[in-house]
């Protein structure tokens, strides 16, 4: 059995609740097997899985013999736990018509662990995902993704929700969102350490939203963490970069838990790539990837850039 956080315990063994749209498996997608968090038993199947906008992960089917279901506490739901260990899952609901199959579980993030198709015979995945912002998203994904162990950068929003999760909604400033990349890494070749040496490096993480002339909430320098881990590692360095007076004002980076990512719409992947004499791309973008390129290049991909 795994050992638990206090929260973990709380949702796991106390059949506690975690908050609507809090868990990391809300809206994810990636392929691959969602097992139980306290013993590992593979649970449910990713094509199980759907969007029921209701604030926590949904899957209309399971692996078979992997769920017991029981009566719930207060008498009309039905409650869902491991078949194998008995830990608190979620519920089951019917009737919905949300799915051809006409069923929902609905289940706690925290109650699960994903292994990717990749991963599946390594209890160590080494691919991982990081989720910041610094400004506009041109300017890091084309910084990021010069670096050798990077291996796709998207530009997207984060911050807000859904409904205004469009370019033009979030450069109005007003939507609770920053433009990000969420970064997909290989940490056997670039840690996510290593990542945000870059990352302080390729914008002022002393101006409080704002990066040059670019104004507004949705430029914020922010990082949006995956877990505890990148918590604790982003908390960390921020201490020793303020110990240190590495910058002559006060880092004013916000470091919160991921919520939600949303991909900035098609036109925006590469564009710098492919936009590189836009004035913009000339005049903003290019000079931070040249000093990237200066202070980075044991880490650039052959002939990268």
């Amino acid at each position: 059995m795994r050992e638990l956080t206090e929260f973990e315990r709380y949702v796991i063994e106390s059949k506690g609740t975690e908050r609507p749209f809090s868990g990391e498996y809300n809206q994810h997608d990636a392929p691959g097997v969602y097992h139980c968090k306290r013993c590992d038993a593979p649970l449910y199947l990713s094509e199980h899985k759907f969007n029921a906008h209701c604030g926590w992960p949904a899957f209309d089917d399971e692996i078979p013999g992997a769920i017991k279901r029981l009566p719930d506490a207060d008498g009309h739901r039905v409650e869902i736990v491991c078949a194998q260990c008995g830990a608190h899952l979620g519920h089951v609901f019917e009737g919905e018509y949300l799915t051809d199959k006409n069923l929902r579980h609905c289940v706690n993030s925290v109650s699960m662990v994903f292994k990717g198709e990749a991963t599946q015979q390594s209890d160590d995945s080494h691919i991982r995902w990081a989720t910041i912002g610094g400004g506009c998203f041109w300017c890091l994904e084309a910084v990021f993704s010069q670096l050798r162990g990077v291996i796709a950068v998207k530009s997207g929003y984060a911050g807000g929700d859904a409904s205004s999760a469009n370019y033009r909604a979030v450069c109005a400033g007003d939507t609770g969102h920053a433009e990000v990349v969420q970064i997909e890494f290989d940490s056997h070749i670039i840690s996510f350490e290593e990542l945000l040496e870059v990352f302080w490096q390729s914008h002022d993480p002393t101006t409080l939203n704002r990066q040059g002339n670019d104004v507004g909430t949705q430029y914020r320098s922010v990082i949006f963490a995956h877990d505890d881990e990148q918590i604790r590692a982003a908390s960390q360095m921020i201490s020793r970069l303020t110990e240190a007076n590495i910058f002559d004002k006060p880092i004013v980076t916000e470091l919160v838990a991921l919520d939600n990512f949303y991909p900035a719409e098609p036109y925006h992947d590469a564009y710098f790539e492919h936009n590189r004499q836009q004035p913009y791309c000339q005049m903003v973008v290019k000079p931070k990837v040249d000093k990237i390129k200066a202070l980075f290049k044991e880490r650039l991909k052959s002939g990268g850039g």
